[in-house]
C-alpha cells in the first residue's frame, strides 16, 4: 500500500518503519522543518523494548538508557517510604530503561533515513479527505499532498485529524520538566526513579536518563508538579523563589538543580485524559496520543505508543479488507489500552490533587501493599506494562530472551 504517516514522534517512526519492512511504500510528514523531539527523559518497560528489540535497536537503546530497577518515593516532611516498587519482583533480569527522548527520536530517525523512508519536513497536516478509494492529506496552508490507501495519524494528543468526536478531560494538574547533569554525589539512586510528596499537591521527582551518546555527559530528568492555572504565576515569580519550594520539599535535589536560574530552562507540560472509542476509519488509524492521551502518571506513553506501531503492522499482514484489518489492530489493543487508560485515571488523583483523603490513603497504603509477596508482583506487573499481554506475548518473549 501506499501510506502517509503523520507525525515524526515514536509512534510515527516506528510504525513507518514497521510497515516499510514489510513491503509497504511508506513517506513520513513533519511538520518542523528539522524533525526533532518534544520532552525530557522517559522508562522504556519491557514491553517497548520488546518492540525496539523488533526492529533491531534494542542493544543501541540499551547502551545510551539508564538502567531501572527501582521506583521509589518519600513523603516529606515525615520521609516515609510510600511508593516502592521493584523489577526484581518479577523475576530475575527484568528491568525499565529510562533514556532521553532525544536520544530515542535519534535512533529511530536515523533508522528511518537509512531504511530510505522519504520523510518530508515542514509540511503542518490538517485533514485528511477523500479522493475516489485514496485518501489525500491537507495542510494548514490548503495545499495538497499525494495520494495514500492508508493514513496514519500519529500526530500526538492535539492531532487535528482526530478531534471530532473526541471527549477530552482537562487534567488540573501538569508537570514542568529539566534535564540536569547527574549529580556527582552518591545523593541519588543512578538505578532508580525518586520521588518526594507533600501530600499530592507537591511532588518532585530525579530520573536518571543516560546519555545521548558515547561520549557525552550523563544526564538527569527532573520534574515538578504544578497546577495549570498556576503555571502564569510560576513565570511571573523570581526563579529563586522556586528554588527555595525545591530546598524545602527536597534538599538534595535542590543542590542538583541549583543550575536551573532561568524560567525558560524548564517546560511545562500540559496532559489530558481521552480514550478513542474507534481508532480507526476507511483508510485512517489513530496511533499513540493520537488515539489516547493521559496522564504520565504510569509511564505508558512511549512504551504504548510503540506497542501501537507494533500491533497496526500485524494487523495489517493478516488477511481481508482494509477495515477489516484496521478493526483486528482494534481488538489486539483494546484490553490492554482500556486497562492502562482506567488505572491511570483511577491512580492519578493520588500523586496529583488538591485534596487530603486520598494521599492519606496512599501512605498508609501503598508501601505496605507493595511489601507483601503477592502485590509487589501486581504493582511491578502494572508499571512494566504487563498486567495484561498488549499482543500476546511477543514483545515480552523477545526481550526476554535479550536477558
Amino acid at each position: 500500500m501506499e501510506v502517509a504517516v503523520c507525525g515524526c514522534g515514536p509512534a510515527g517512526l516506528s510504525s513507518a518503519l514497521l510497515l516499510h519492512r514489510d513491503g509497504h511504500r511508506v513517506r513520513v510528514f513533519e511538520r518542523f522543518e528539522i524533525p526533532r523531539p518534544v520532552g525530557s527523559g522517559l522508562i522504556l518497560q519491557p514491553t517497548g523494548l520488546g518492540v525496539l528489540a523488533e526492529l533491531g535497536l534494542c542493544d543501541a537503546t540499551l547502551a545510551l538508557g539508564a538502567r531501572i530497577e527501582r521506583l521509589f518515593g518519600r513523603v516529606m516532611p515525615a520521609g516515609r517510604v510510600v511508593l516502592d516498587v521493584r523489577y526484581s519482583a518479577l523475576g530475575r533480569g527484568w528491568h525499565g530503561l529510562a533514556i532521553q527522548r532525544a536520544a530515542l527520536f535519534a535512533l529511530l530517525h536515523r533508522a528511518v533515513k537509512h531504511a530510505g523512508i522519504e520523510i518530508i519536513p515542514g509540511v503542518e497536516i490538517a485533514a485528511v479527505e477523500r479522493s475516489g478509494e485514496q485518501r489525500v492529506l491537507k495542510d494548514v496552508n490548503g495545499r495538497r499532498h499525494g495520494s495514500f490507501d492508508l493514513v496514519v495519524d500519529a500526530l500526538g494528543a492535539r492531532s487535528p485529524l482526530a478531534a471530532h468526536g473526541v471527549k477530552r478531560k482537562v487534567l488540573p494538574y501538569g508537570a514542568l520538566w529539566a534535564n540536569i547533569p547527574w549529580p556527582a554525589e552518591d545523593a541519588f539512586n543512578a538505578n532508580a526513579l525518586e520521588q518526594r510528596y507533600f501530600r499530592a499537591s507537591r511532588m518532585a521527582g530525579i530520573l536518571p536518563i543516560g546519555s545521548s551518546g558515547a561520549d557525552e555527559p550523563r544526564l538527569a530528568a527532573f520534574f515538578w508538579s504544578l497546577r495549570r492555572d498556576q503555571f502564569p504565576a510560576w513565570r511571573a515569580r523570581p526563579i529563586a523563589e522556586w528554588q527555595r519550594e525545591v530546598e524545602q520539599l527536597w534538599p538534595e535535589a535542590a543542590a542538583a538543580t541549583s543550575g536551573i536560574t532561568d524560567h525558560d530552562q524548564l517546560v511545562f507540560a500540559q496532559y489530558d485524559h481521552f480514550t478513542m472509542r474507534t481508532p480507526c476509519s476507511d483508510g485512517l488509524v489513530h496511533i499513540g496520543d493520537a488515539g489516547r492521551s493521559t496522564s504520565p502518571q504510569l509511564g505508558q506513553g512511549a512504551n504504548m505508543a510503540l506497542l501501537d506501531a507494533l500491533a497496526l503492522a500485524r494487523a495489517l499482514q493478516s488477511e481481508g479488507t482494509l477495515m477489516e484489518r484496521l478493526l483486528r489492530y482494534k481488538r489486539l489493543r483494546f484490553w490492554h489500552v482500556r486497562l492502562f487508560q482506567a488505572a491511570s485515571a483511577m491512580f492519578t488523583p493520588f500523586y496529583q490533587s488538591d485534596g487530603r483523603l486520598l494521599p492519606f490513603v496512599r501512605d498508609w497504603l501503598a508501601a505496605p501493599v507493595s511489601r507483601l509477596p503477592v502485590g509487589d508482583m501486581v504493582l511491578a506487573r502494572l508499571v512494566a506494562g504487563m498486567t495484561v499481554a498488549p499482543l500476546g506475548s511477543s514483545p515480552f518473549k523477545v526481550y526476554r530472551e535479550l536477558t
